[in-house]
């Protein structure tokens, strides 16, 4: 026995990699470096995107609000039909008050830019709520303007030249004095998900574009939900192999990779223009939703259904079951944990699409939230986008905080899809 091969059984080596052998060895290294790599730069990414909405839709989570005195005179106010009085002239008198020294109407005019527009309107509800104030004195709290509740949250540079931002030196004093009264207060924004839509930031919120979504999503899943699964059991389990049926399996795998804008083109000209339906209503932007949702629960479903073992039919028609009972009784309630996460899946891609929308005109400024499906509304997609597109600044944090909560709708949808899947799934 030679040295060499001695040494060989000493160590537990009996051979030597050749040269070919250790490059294959490196570049599985680099593969899999290139995989953790690859996979920790999208979840950077990832945190970067989610973190910079984050950030930025914290200023909405709260809303800067003002309590001043107004006196209720009982010789103003009609008790009987309190809507008609002059509140503007009481929340007048009140501010005058506070600020004796301005009397200029240009320094008046700036005075109630610190205030939003609609505050007359408060008091007016607060009084038609409960007639007995009149007569009263009473405390009341209502939200501060845009440039307000910017310059409070630090949105706007009180150290800027006066030519650089949006408000000047006499307002920063006039806030300054509100808040020495400790008049200012900032309290969770809950108008952000209870009010609808407004021109003003500060009176902005999302309840009507969430019942209009809900509305949508309702009448998509009410009319895709059957005519999918239907239509994906008739295909895999009782139509004929033939060339009619192959020509619609590809263009059902075709319309799932159709651009959404597509649907909302179909649905212009066959809902809207065609059968001459309302635009801008829920029930418009369902069943646009429904035609572009199809496929995606068609191929799920047939996934489903591909997925039951043949020996579960085979079992039903040799006791004696119909092809019809095998399908119903055996075969469809065995895929139904599939096909409901197919649907809640189609169904939270149709939660964020935004294009089918935007062309049936359910991007519309709608103040109110929708009473039923036929009347005008907004959707979550939407109403980001025309927050997006406003040049107030309130507005940029109240577009990220709209993302956020439609994005926690798709979170949820999804981990109701995974744990249905996880929770049903049944192993052959």
């Amino acid at each position: 026995m030679s040295d060499k091969t001695a040494a060989k059984i000493r160590t537990g080596i009996w051979y030597e990699p050749d040269a070919s052998l250790r490059r294959r060895y490196a570049a599985d290294k680099r593969l899999r470096m290139y995989g953790v790599g690859a996979i920790v730069f999208a979840l950077g990414m990832l945190a970067i995107l989610v973190g910079t909405i984050v950030s930025t839709a914290l200023p909405a989570l709260t809303q800067t609000h003002v309590t001043l005195q107004v006196a209720l005179p009982a010789e103003a106010i009609d008790r009987s039909d309190p809507r008609s009085a002059g509140y503007q002239k009481m929340l007048a008198d009140t501010i005058s008050r506070l600020y004796p020294e301005v009397d200029t109407p240009r320094e008046l005019r700036e005075l109630r830019q610190l205030f939003t527009n609609n505050a007359q309107y408060m008091l007016r509800d607060m009084v038609v709520a409960d007639p007995s104030l009149v007569g009263q004195t009473v405390d009341f709290t209502f939200p501060m303007s845009d440039i307000g509740d910017q310059l409070h949250k630090g949105g706007i540079d009180r150290n800027l030249p006066p030519d650089q931002r949006r408000i000047n030196d006499d307002q920063i004093g006039w806030y300054d004095r509100l808040v020495e009264q400790d008049r200012i207060t900032t309290p969770l924004n809950t108008g952000m998900i209870f009010n609808a839509d407004s021109r003003f930031p500060e009176l902005a919120g999302l309840r009507g574009a969430l019942v209009g979504s809900f509305y949508a999503l309702l009448i998509c899943f009410l009319v895709s939900f059957p005519v999918g699964i239907s239509a994906a059991v008739y295909l895999e389990e009782f139509a004929p192999k033939n060339r009619l049926t192959d020509l619609i399996e590809v263009n059902i795998n075709n319309l799932a990779a159709v651009p959404s804008i597509v649907f909302g083109l179909l649905g212009l000209a066959v809902f809207l223009n065609f059968f001459g339906m309302p635009r801008s209503a829920p029930i418009v932007g369902g069943l646009v939703l429904s035609l572009m949702t199809l496929p995606t629960i068609i191929i799920a479903t047939r996934a489903a259904l591909k997925a039951v073992p043949p020996s579960i039919r085979e079992a039903a028609i040799g006791v004696g079951a119909s092809k019809m009972q095998t399908v119903g009784h055996h075969v469809l309630p065995l895929a139904m944990p599939g096909i409901l996460t197919g649907t809640i899946i189609g169904l939270a891609q149709a939660l964020g699409e935004t294009a089918p929308l935007l062309l049936i005109g359910m991007n519309a400024f709608i103040t109110a939230a929708p009473d039923s499906m036929f009347n005008p509304s907004t959707a979550l997609p939407t109403q980001i986008y025309i927050w997006a597109d406003s040049p107030e600044r309130g507005f940029t944090s109240r577009t990220s905080a709209a993302i956020v909560v439609l994005l926690g709708f798709l979170v949820c949808m999804n981990a109701i899809a995974i744990y249905m899947r996880k929770r049903f799934e049944r192993k052959w």
